[in-house]
């Protein structure tokens, strides 16, 4: 497409051209309610694509992995971790997928109960002492990070080295996002994280999920193994950090509806739901259209970028009444589509929610006058994954 044509399309769509990154960094929520009204699929110079922001537009893209795939050379993570059930469709992506399946059913994900409340329990005697935390770094992220290490049978001598090979590959697929190549702590990371899976695979054949991933019945090979399971774990500490603090953040912003959840913790599951609708830890999520498409009133070009926004969609007003308010009564709200839908939906949903469900329900029980700290005023932030920098609370 010519200079030419692009001004045509920016005219068009003159909301999202408009758009900066920086207001989809810091509070989308008010550009997405406008787009989602008037150009409910828009064209974002900020982004370089498209911008799906209506519900049921967005459930229509992800649906039909045939025209709109992640499967494209310019998909960061596979350029860092190679190719996964992440950035594959079709019979490659079922044959990379299945193979990991069963081990994350909701029935299978059970095993883990011990581990997480275990763990809760020891984080939380940690800081329960001090009367002030930031729980983002000691209990969102170690929690997430020590489950998902064990969820893929990496073992290693503590949870900072986990966290470290994490930073350092997420900072690699982010550079590759903005157009630089791999960095050299990226590849590092990523070699160490494989030399851990390999090791353990070798020393416990079939104790655990990897072994029986790259069993002769999946058909898979080492390499294609350890880039699974990279994806797994990465993406389950990202967001399962991110569900865990941002549900903490909206239970203490919102008084009232923390009292429903203390004098009620049925109804903690449907609180952790309503915070995942109104901020989903991954706010949008990337394909790529395989050929000329419609999408809504779109005329979409083969090759071009597309931005699935689950930030918008979960909170359209034709699906969800009063979309911006934090409601644990909501009835509805286990449509959101926080963990999206189609054939990439997560494969962790299940054992994020146990996480998630153990660490703030026994957080309330054990704090019960936690509050956010005054002193470090703190909202969700993120183009992509969106969370609070930092958590800080206090308790008497």
């Amino acid at each position: 497409m010519n200079g030419a044509a692009f001004r045509r399309r920016d005219a068009s769509y003159p909301i999202g051209a408009a758009a900066s990154l920086e207001e989809l960094d810091l509070d989308p929520h008010p550009l997405l309610a406008r787009l989602r009204e008037r150009e409910p699929v828009s064209w974002l110079p900020a982004l370089g694509g498209w911008l799906v922001t209506k519900r049921d537009l967005a459930l229509q893209a992800m649906r039909d992995s045939s025209v709109f795939t992640v499967d494209d050379p310019r998909f960061s993570t596979g350029q860092v971790v190679g190719p996964s059930m992440l950035t594959l469709d079709g019979a490659e992506h079922s044959r990379h997928r299945h193979a990991f399946a069963h081990p994350f059913r909701l029935d299978a994900v059970q095993r883990f109960t011990t581990l997480v409340e275990g763990e809760t329990e020891r984080l939380i005697d940690a800081i329960e002492p001090d009367g002030r935390a930031e729980l983002r770094g000691s209990l969102a992220r170690p929690l997430a990070a020590t489950v998902a290490a064990a969820a893929v049978g990496v073992e290693v001598a503590d949870t900072a080295t986990i966290l470290g090979w994490y930073d350092a590959i997420v900072a690699a697929v982010a550079g590759v996002a903005a157009g630089h190549p791999v960095s050299p702590a990226g590849r590092e990371a990523f070699a160490a994280l494989r030399s851990s899976i390999e090791q353990t695979t070798h020393r416990a054949p079939g104790s655990a999920l990897l072994p029986a991933a790259a069993s002769q019945e999946h058909e898979l090979t080492c390499a294609e193994v350890v880039s699974n399971a990279a994806v797994l774990m990465f993406g389950g500490i990202e967001t399962t950090e991110g569900m865990i603090t941002n549900a903490i953040f909206h239970l203490l912003a919102h008084p009232e509806q923390r009292a429903l959840v203390d004098g009620d913790r049925g109804l903690l599951p449907n609180a952790i739901e309503e915070s995942l609708r109104l901020e989903p830890a991954a706010a949008v999520i990337d394909r790529y259209a395989t050929a000329d498409a419609r999408l809504g009133d779109a005329s979409i070009d083969q090759g071009e970028f597309v931005s699935i926004s689950i930030a918008g969609a979960n909170r359209d007003p034709d699906f969800f009444s009063d979309p911006n308010r934090f409601d644990v009564l909501r009835e509805n709200v286990r449509h959101q589509i926080a963990f999206a839908r189609g054939s990439h939906v997560c494969l962790g949903m299940h054992l994020a929610r146990l996480e998630a469900h153990a660490a703030i329900g026994r957080l309330l029980d054990r704090l019960p006058q936690l509050c956010l700290d005054p002193a470090h005023r703190t909202a969700p932030r993120g183009l992509v994954f969106r969370k609070p920098p930092a958590l800080h609370v206090v308790w008497d």
